[in-house]
């Protein structure tokens, strides 16, 4: 029998030394990552007990009567180590629906981590989705790059990459609160200009954030007569290195700035992880490709995957 508990506070250490043994050890979960942004997002995370041990944990939050596994999170789903096995996962969805039940929830919104993200398979929560009826409710386009063997790129992105070079831009990895601060204030430029929006963080937010988790959190920029042009920030997980933020100027496009700190980045961490994942491509809720996009990730030898969301309705 499976028992659900809501998490709290007391929990906080069970909570991420669980996350950092299972088969997707993401820093995104911990939870001092995780509730930075509590003000936005109410907290109705679950642990999962078969009888005195954990063996699941699920990042959630509530709006009305619904749960979300994560609003404020790329992704979420149940979190599990190797000992799980898939009749035990199915079991846990079968308390994840009587929980419900039971506090009047009338709908999950259930994001699954793309399997790039995970050491081991653990595709047990996409099964058991299927037999709890769970329907599929968005699918989004990311382009992501297998280091071994790559794609190779095009010779148009590397005259620009040594174009770049030849214009003195140097990359740099920066660590101030001043550099994030000018680099969202460069990401938002850019947003503003091409999608009339802004950044999901604030450059006070980004740099708590990796003053928190220095070790996960990169922020390279392409610097031309010491002026920010271009960069990115990358996110670290064991096996994938995720461009969170990309970003850049009418220069920068013209001299292939964003092209050389790229390049910088996948030969950095080559040797060492598995995938770039570039992010999505799409906009509303994945029936909208952004074509050029797509097309300049797919340019440094990147080829879709999916980020996938379901709805599982609580009858």
């Amino acid at each position: 029998m499976i028992k659900v508990i809501q998490y709290n506070e007391e929990n906080k250490e069970l909570w991420d030394d669980f996350i950092q043994t299972s088969t997707k050890p993401m820093f995104m979960f911990n939870r001092n990552y995780m509730d930075y942004h509590r003000d936005r997002f109410t907290d109705h995370s679950l642990m999962f007990y078969d009888d005195e041990k954990l063996v699941s944990v699920l990042p959630m939050n509530i709006m009305n009567d619904r749960l979300y596994s994560h609003g404020g999170l790329t992704f979420g789903g149940f979190f599990f180590d190797c000992s799980l096995k898939q009749h035990e996962m199915n079991d846990c969805f079968q308390a994840l629906i009587d929980y419900s039940k039971k506090n009047n929830i009338k709908e999950i919104i259930y994001k699954s981590v793309p399997s790039i993200y995970s050491n081991e398979p653990s595709e047990e929560d996409r099964y058991a989705l299927y037999l709890h009826h769970a329907s599929l409710e968005k699918v989004e386009a990311s382009t992501a790059i297998k280091f071994e063997n790559p794609i190779k790129m095009p010779k148009g992105r590397k005259a620009q990459i040594s174009r770049a070079r030849r214009e003195g831009v140097v990359i740099e990895e920066k660590t101030s609160e001043e550099d994030y601060f000018d680099f969202i204030e460069l990401e938002n430029s850019v947003l503003e200009k091409y999608h009339d929006t802004k950044a999901v963080h604030t450059g006070a937010e980004l740099f708590l954030l990796h003053s928190r988790f220095p070790e996960n959190i990169h922020l390279f920029a392409a610097m031309c007569d010491g002026e920010m042009i271009a960069g990115t920030v990358i996110f670290e997980y064991p096996s994938v290195i995720h461009t969170q933020y990309m970003a850049a100027d009418e220069t920068a496009r013209e001299i292939g700035a964003l092209d050389l700190t790229i390049k910088t980045v996948m030969d950095k961490y080559s040797s060492n992880k598995k995938y770039l994942d570039f992010g999505i491509s799409t906009e509303q809720d994945g029936y909208f490709l952004n074509t050029g996009l797509i097309s300049q990730k797919e340019g440094f030898g990147g080829r879709t995957i999916v980020y996938e969301t379901y709805k599982l309705p609580i009858l």
